[in-house]
């Protein structure tokens, strides 16, 4: 199963790569997104019906409905909490005034590096969990406190100016003034330069890292078996790229998406602390998790932000 998962993961990159965009640089619109954001969350669910229809010939029924139900809240769990990631891509490429066009092939090479990075951390993660069973309750404490932290600061603008990365890399980096295409680097007077968009890439390499930081954790509370874990999180890396277009064209328009992602860390941050005295099933979790992402979509559409009162 983990030869012929890894054997897809390579076809659908493939397709990603050379349909998503093809070889040419292009604005992807809100209709191409949408329609990419489909077609992966559609794949995601056929797999999640074979794998339970694999678990119940070779298994029986419980075991295919607790696995299927672990894949689906899992799946949710990290596409939901990317969202949050998409909106400091999104202002990443804004502080850096990274064309549209050009976005494409910063968020492909995103992609790739973040299957690897999530294969390491649930490889390790299921080690420490395995030999130090305690660290889940030090993830549950980390996820209520970023989820707490999240929530008073949802509305707080992240500022890139007086990053100390970004000032580190300005001094000892030999970058050109403007953007070269798509190019990361460039020669110019037999000199090695790297352009803005490598500065970008390292910017939303370490974006994604943190946020590994906080999804790793909030699955392990989910689920503890390292296929499902890593199937569902690589479904919804695979679809990162359509989806931040998709976010980017409609980034006012889900205002209260941080609150309701900010209750969510909360919720599966203590259902990881009361483990050992209760264990929250499942089905609920997946109610929960799946309600409170539509309750803060439904809030977005009926009220507009408060700023646009102001104005």
């Amino acid at each position: 199963m983990w030869v012929g998962f890894l054997l897809f993961i390579l076809i659908m990159i493939a397709i990603d790569m050379f349909l998503l965009g093809g070889k040419k640089a292009h604005h992807v619109s809100t209709k191409e997104a949408l329609g990419w954001c489909i077609t992966w969350i559609c794949l995601a669910l056929l797999f999640n019906l074979l794998l339970w229809w694999y678990l119940w010939e070779t298994k029986d029924a419980a075991v295919a409905y607790q696995r299927g139900l672990e894949f689906l809240t899992g799946y949710l769990i990290e596409k939901s909490l990317s969202v949050d990631n998409m909106f400091v891509f999104v202002m990443i490429f804004k502080y850096f005034a990274v064309p549209a066009k050009y976005q494409r092939r910063v968020l492909l090479f995103g992609v790739l590096s973040a299957i690897v990075l999530r294969f390491i951390m649930i490889i390790t993660g299921v080690w420490l969990v395995a030999k130090f069973y305690w660290i889940l309750y030090l993830f549950g404490a980390f996820l209520v406190f970023t989820g707490i932290k999240m929530l008073f600061m949802a509305d707080d603008e992240p500022s890139i100016d007086k990053n100390p990365l970004l000032i580190w890399l300005q001094k000892h980096i030999r970058t050109t003034k403007e953007i070269q295409g798509e190019k990361f680097f460039i020669r110019q007077k037999n000199l090695l330069y790297a352009t803005p968009l490598f500065i970008v890439l390292i910017f939303i390499e370490i974006s994604d890292i943190i946020f590994a930081v906080d999804s790793i954790p909030a699955i392990f509370a989910i689920v503890d078996d390292p296929f499902i874990i890593f199937t569902s999180n690589i479904f919804a890396i695979l679809g990162l790229r359509a989806l931040y277009f998709l976010v980017a064209n409609m980034t006012e328009k889900f205002h209260f998406l941080k609150y309701g992602l900010s209750v969510i860390l909360v919720f599966i941050g203590c259902k990881m602390l009361i483990a050992y005295w209760y264990k929250i099933p499942i089905g609920i979790s997946l109610t929960v998790i799946a309600s409170v992402l539509a309750f803060s979509v439904v809030l977005s559409i009926i009220y507009k932000p408060i700023s646009h009162h102001k104005k």
